[in-house]
C-alpha cells in the first residue's frame, strides 16, 4: 500500500457522518420505543439492585447508570446521550479538528450505552457493524488535540484493520447463502424474490423485480463473485487488483441503495472500502498531478511481470465463474443461461479447503504492514522523533494484533474444523471482549424470505366491533397503491420488525402485545412511530376501543399487456387472522403481557422540573415534528456545507499563501538579477580600471623608458662636452707649456 492519508481522512469524515445518521435516527424514535410509555420501555433493562456503579457498569456497560444523578429517567438519559451523540458527530463532520480519536471513543461509548438497553430494536447486523467500525476508528483516527503529531508512521497498520473487517463482512455473507441451503440461492432465483419481499423496497425495486428471469440469476453469479472470489484481491500485492475490487464492492452496494432502504449500513460498507484506496487514486479523482518518477530496468520487469499475473488473475476468476455456474450465450434468444455447476459438499470443501489460508493471508499482509512501518520508524531522522514513532508503531502493531487475533473466532463461525482448531487463549479474550461488540459475526441476506409472497401483517382498528379501519404505517407496505418509500439513511424500527413479525406467529415477537396496548391506550409517542403527522391516523381524537390483526400477502403488481403502468403498486391477498380482536382490560392480552414480561409492575418515575429535562422535552418536541428523513439529510446537508466552505477557505489561503511566495520567489529572483547585473557591471568598471591601469602602466612605463633615454642621451652629450672642454683644456694647456 501506499500513501494512504486522503482515504483516512475521508474515512474519519464518513464514520462522522455515519454516527450522524443513526444518532439523529434512533433520538426521533426513543420516547416510542424506549419511553416510559413505549413498546418496550428500556427502565426495565436498568433495574435497582442496590449495587455500586462499578458493579453495575460491569453487568452492563451504559452511560445510563449515570443518569438518575443528573436528576434524568431512563428516557431522558437516552434522548441526552443520543442527542450528544448527535451534536458531537455532527460538529466533527464540519470540523477536521474534531475528528479526533478521543472524540470517536465518547461516540463509540454513546451508542455501546444505547445499544446495552435497545433489546430487539437495536439487534440488527448494522448496529453491531457499527460498534465495531466505530471502534476501529478510534484506533484509526490521530490525536489531534491540545497538539498533533505530524509523524503518523503506523497509520497504514491501523487501517488495515478496516481492510479486514470488510474481508470477513462481504466472505462471511457470500458464504452463508450457500452453507443455508437456500434452494433460491442455490438455484440462482433469490432475486426473483428479493426485490418485493425485502423489509422496506424503493420504487425502483419494481422496475428491477420486471427484468427477465436471465437476467437476474446472472445478477445472483455476479453477487456470489464480487462476496466470494473478490475479497481476496483486498490483500493483492498488486496495486490494480485492489482498485478494481474497490470498484466492484462499491457498485454492488449502489444497486442495494438504489433497490431497497437499508439505513446506513450500505453506507458505512463503501466506508469501508475507502481502505482499499490510496493517495495516488484519490489524487487521480480530484484531478490532482502526481509526481513522475523514472523507471529503471528491474522496476520495468516488475511491472510486466505484474501485468501477467493480474491478467492471469482475471482469467482464472472469469474461467471459474463459467465453468462452476455453467454460463451459455443463447444468442437467438439474447440471453445468458446460468445454473450451479456444483454440490453443497463440494462448496463445503472448497470451504474447509480456504478458510485457514485465507487467515495465513491476512496475517502475511499484515505482517508486510507492520515491518514497513518499523523500517519507516528507523528511517525518522532524531533520536527522539524516532524513539517516539517506535513507541507509536509498537502500541498500535500490538492493538492491530490483538484485533485480529480475536476477530479469528466469530471469522471461523463459518467452518467448523477452523473454529474448533483455534488456540483456547484467543477463545478465552473473545469471551472476555465480547459484552463491547469489539468483533462480530455477519452473514446478511442468509436466507430468501417470502418465496410464496411477501407475508404482512396489518393492524385494524375499530370503535364498534363493525366498522373495520386498516392503520397505515407510513413505510412498510400496506395500502396497495402506495408508492414504495425512500427513507435512506433513516431506520424506522417498528417498521423493520413489523417485517420480522410477519414470517412467524405472534408469540415469536412479543413486543407486538405491548404496541397493540400501547393503541389501545391512545399513547401519542408510539402513535408519532407510525405516523408523524398525526392527522393521518385515523384514530388520532380518541384511540380505538378495539384492535386485532390480519396477515396478508403482497406481490408487486405486473405491467399490463399494453406494456404500461398499473394504477397500484401491490396486489395482495388474505392469508390468516394474526392476532385476535382485544381490547383494554383484555383477558388475552392481560395474559400475554404477563407472559412475557410486559405489565407494569410499578409506575414510572416522575419527571423532574429540572431545567435539563425541560431542555430536553422542548427539544425533542419540536424535532419530532420534522419527517425523520427530512432532518437526517437537513443536518447532513448543513454540515457538508460548512466543511465545503471551509474546504475553499483553506484553498483560497493556501493560494494566497502561495502567491504570496511567489511573490517572494519573484522578488528574491528579481533582486537576485539587479544584483547579478550590479555585481556584473562592477565586474566590467573593475576590469575597465584594470584595463585604464594596465595601459597607464604601460604609457608611463614607456614614458619614463623615453625619459630615461633621454637622461642617457642628455648624459651623454654632456659627457662629450665635457670630454671637448678636457680635450680643449688640455690643447690650451700645451700651448702655453709651448711659449714658455
Amino acid at each position: 500500500m501506499g500513501e494512504i492519508r486522503l482515504p483516512r481522512h475521508m474515512f474519519l469524515w464518513c464514520m462522522s457522518a455515519i454516527y450522524m445518521f443513526a444518532f439523529a435516527s434512533l433520538y426521533v424514535q426513543i420516547p416510542g420505543l424506549y419511553g416510559n410509555e413505549g413498546v418496550l420501555p428500556a427502565r426495565w433493562q436498568l433495574r435497582v439492585s442496590g449495587k455500586s456503579v462499578v458493579e453495575q457498569l460491569m453487568d452492563s456497560p451504559t452511560l445510563l447508570w449515570f443518569g438518575p444523578r443528573l436528576g434524568l429517567d431512563t428516557q431522558q438519559c437516552m434522548e441526552l446521550l443520543s442527542l450528544t451523540g448527535a451534536l458531537l458527530s455532527l460538529m466533527t463532520m464540519a470540523l477536521p479538528v474534531l475528528r479526533d480519536c478521543r472524540v470517536f471513543l465518547v461516540l463509540w461509548m454513546l451508542y455501546l450505552s444505547l445499544y446495552q438497553v435497545g433489546q430487539v430494536f437495536l439487534y440488527f447486523q448494522w448496529d453491531n457493524l457499527l460498534l465495531e467500525t466505530g471502534f476501529l476508528a478510534i484506533l484509526i483516527a490521530p490525536m489531534k488535540m491540545p497538539w498533533s503529531s505530524k509523524v503518523r508512521l503506523h497509520d497504514n497498520v491501523s487501517f488495515w484493520l478496516a481492510r479486514w473487517l470488510l474481508f470477513r463482512l462481504m466472505f462471511a455473507s457470500g458464504v452463508v447463502k450457500l452453507t443455508s441451503r437456500c434452494p433460491t440461492w442455490w438455484g440462482l432465483t433469490a432475486l426473483t424474490y428479493h426485490y418485493e419481499t425485502q423489509c422496506i423496497p424503493t420504487p425502483l425495486a419494481w422496475f428491477a423485480h420486471q427484468l427477465p428471469v436471465w437476467f437476474q440469476k446472472l445478477s445472483v453469479v455476479g453477487t456470489f463473485v464480487i462476496e466470494i472470489a473478490i475479497p481476496f484481491m483486498f490483500f493483492s500485492p498488486i496495486r490494480r487488483h485492489r482498485l478494481i475490487a474497490f470498484y466492484m464492492q462499491v457498485l454492488l452496494q449502489v444497486f442495494i441503495v438504489l433497490s431497497g432502504n437499508y439505513n446506513f449500513f450500505n453506507i458505512l460498507t463503501i466506508t469501508l472500502c475507502l481502505s482499499l484506496l490510496d493517495d495516488q487514486h484519490v489524487n487521480f479523482w480530484l484531478r490532482r498531478p502526481t509526481p513522475k518518477t523514472e523507471s529503471t530496468s528491474l522496476q520495468t520487469l516488475f511491472s510486466g511481470l505484474a501485468l501477467m499475473f493480474e491478467v492471469s488473475t482475471y482469467a482464472v476468476l472469469g474461467y471459474w465463474t463459467v465453468k462452476y455456474f455453467e454460463l451459455q450465450l443463447d444468442w437467438e434468444k439474447k440471453s445468458v443461461s446460468s445454473k450451479t455447476a456444483f454440490t453443497y459438499f463440494e462448496f463445503n470443501g472448497f470451504l474447509k479447503t480456504v478458510t485457514v489460508p485465507s487467515i495465513w493471508i491476512g496475517v502475511l499482509s499484515l505482517t508486510w504492514e507492520i515491518i514497513s512501518a518499523m523500517f519507516k520508524c528507523a528511517c525518522v531522522r532524531g533520536v527522539l522523533w524516532r524513539l517516539w514513532s517506535t513507541i507509536q508503531w509498537a502500541v498500535m502493531a500490538a492493538a492491530t494484533v490483538s484485533m485480529f487475533a480475536i476477530s479469528l473466532v466469530p471469522y471461523t463461525y463459518i467452518e467448523y474444523d477452523s473454529h474448533s482448531n483455534l488456540w483456547p487463549g484467543i477463545r478465552t479474550a473473545f469471551e472476555v471482549t465480547d459484552r463491547y461488540q469489539l468483533v462480530n459475526s455477519y452473514g446478511l441476506f442468509r436466507r430468501m424470505t417470502g418465496v410464496g409472497g411477501r407475508p404482512e401483517v396489518v393492524i385494524e382498528g375499530s370503535m364498534d366491533r363493525n366498522t373495520w379501519t386498516e392503520i397505515e404505517f407510513m413505510y412498510k407496505p400496506g395500502n396497495m397503491s402506495a408508492a414504495p418509500p425512500v427513507v435512506t439513511p433513516h431506520q424506522p424500527r417498528l417498521d423493520w420488525q413489523m417485517w420480522f413479525a410477519a414470517l412467524g406467529p405472534h408469540t415469536q415477537s412479543p413486543w407486538f402485545s405491548s404496541l397493540l396496548h400501547r393503541l389501545l391506550q391512545g399513547k401519542r409517542d408510539v402513535i408519532r412511530l407510525i405516523q408523524t403527522d398525526e392527522s393521518q391516523y385515523p384514530f388520532s381524537k380518541q384511540p380505538p376501543a378495539y384492535l386485532r390483526a390480519h396477515r396478508y400477502k403482497y406481490w408487486f403488481s405486473e405491467p399490463k399487456e399494453d406494456g404500461s403502468y398499473p394504477q397500484r403498486w401491490w396486489r395482495r391477498v388474505y392469508v390468516e387472522e394474526f392476532y385476535p380482536m382485544v381490547h383494554l382490560g383484555d383477558s388475552y392480552l392481560e395474559q400475554m403481557l404477563v407472559q412475557h414480561g410486559l405489565k407494569d409492575k410499578a409506575p414510572p418515575r416522575r419527571s423532574s422540573n429540572a431545567w435539563l429535562p425541560q431542555l430536553l422535552r422542548h427539544v425533542g418536541e419540536h424535532a419530532r415534528e420534522i419527517p425523520a428523513p427530512l432532518l437526517l439529510w437537513t443536518l447532513f446537508s448543513s454540515a457538508a456545507t460548512v466543511c465545503l466552505l471551509n474546504s475553499l477557505r483553506s484553498r483560497s489561503h493556501h493560494q494566497q499563501h502561495e502567491s504570496l511566495q511567489n511573490k517572494h520567489l519573484d522578488k528574491q529572483t528579481a533582486g537576485r538579477t539587479r544584483s547579478n547585473v550590479a555585481e556584473e557591471d562592477e565586474k566590467k568598471h573593475e576590469e575597465e580600471e584594470k584595463k585604464d591601469e594596465k595601459d597607464d602602466s604601460e604609457d608611463s612605463g614607456k614614458q619614463q623608458e623615453e625619459d630615461a633615454m633621454s637622461e642617457e642621451e642628455q648624459e651623454g652629450e654632456i659627457e662629450e662636452e665635457e670630454e671637448e672642454n678636457t680635450e680643449e683644456t688640455e690643447e690650451d694647456s700645451l700651448r702655453k707649456r709651448k711659449q714658455f
